[in-house]
């Protein structure tokens, strides 16, 4: 007597399963074809032409900048160093104090929100208490509100407390350090809950403790992503303006990188030549630090958004 495919157990889970992985292998073949490489090597290279011609326009003369395309430099090609001269040494505001001013503001803001987002994503992945899925939503519902709409209600909760001292480093700290937590949270939250529960249970018959776990299994763990973190976190607080200039005091001797390069074009936006030198220059960090640990950025993104 035959057996229908409804009827048979696990049959409609075999074809799914095996439907799944025939639909992957085509889409796989299809994304390492020679065709989708070249596409892929077109688009890489028309996205980095904006960047080539910064590139060229920076070691270019002032007067050439001004009156001619970046593209006329391989038909009349004229280097010179000043407009990075002008930029990092001459001036009463040089670029170099704020280069400093912004790896200041950077590297502690990148602290703080992994350290606090590694072990709120812990307490809400492994921890059992009351409401924790509500707050979960919560967290992950922040990540909607316009980083805008924010910036008023914060700065008016500094002054209620009397901290209104925005002459200092750590107010912009504790800014990009909340308007960064969201994001983490839900971001190391998703890695961390997929690690196996055999470990965790594990390590409780062990005799440890939620700080033991923490320190010794999950952290450990979730490095990719921690470090996938850390270089977003890094990437949008050293790009940032608008946090900067309300939470960092627009002074030099706190205002960040970009600040100053928001006042290198001058007042009628005329000063072309010292904004392409200066902002080439601030490109160059990020840059190192995502080309480093470009590999943990793709890994920590892809695992901790596979889980919702």
């Amino acid at each position: 007597m035959s057996v229908s495919a409804e009827s048979a157990p696990g049959a409609p889970v075999g074809a799914a399963t095996g439907s799944l992985t025939a639909m992957a292998g085509r889409v796989r073949r299809r994304l390492t074809s020679r065709a989708a490489s070249v596409a892929a090597i077109v688009i890489a290279m028309l996205w980095t032409i904006p960047t080539f011609g910064l590139l060229v326009s920076s070691f270019r003369p002032e007067q050439q900048i001004k009156t001619t395309g970046w593209w006329t430099f391989f038909r009349d090609p004229q280097i010179t160093l000043e407009n990075y001269r002008e930029v990092l040494l001459e001036g009463s505001n040089p670029l170099a104090g704020y280069f400093l001013n912004s790896f200041v503001i950077t590297v502690p803001s990148v602290l703080f929100s992994v350290f606090l987002a590694c072990l709120a994503a812990y307490a809400l992945s492994w921890m059992e208490w009351r409401g924790r899925d509500w707050v979960f939503i919560g967290i992950f519902a922040l990540q909607i509100v316009p980083l805008q709409m924010a910036l008023v209600p914060l700065l008016r909760i500094f002054v209620g407390w009397g901290l209104e001292d925005f002459e200092k480093y750590w107010t912009v700290w504790i800014a990009h350090t909340v308007f960064g937590l969201p994001l983490a949270v839900f971001l190391l939250h998703n890695f961390m809950s997929e690690l196996p529960r055999e470990l965790i249970e594990a390590a409780r018959v062990d005799g440890a403790d939620h700080a033991r776990i923490f320190r010794s299994v999950a952290l450990p763990l979730v490095v990719p992503a921690v470090a996938s973190l850390a270089i977003f976190q890094f990437l949008w607080i050293w790009n940032d303006l608008l946090v900067a200039l309300i939470f960092a005091g627009g002074t030099a001797d706190v205002a960040p990188l970009t600040v100053r390069l928001a006042e290198l074009a001058g007042t009628r936006g005329n000063e072309w030549q010292r904004l392409t030198a200066g902002a080439f220059v601030s490109m160059v960090v990020p840059l190192i630090v995502f080309l480093s640990l470009q590999r943990y950025f793709v890994r920590g993104l892809l695992a901790g958004g596979l889980k919702g």
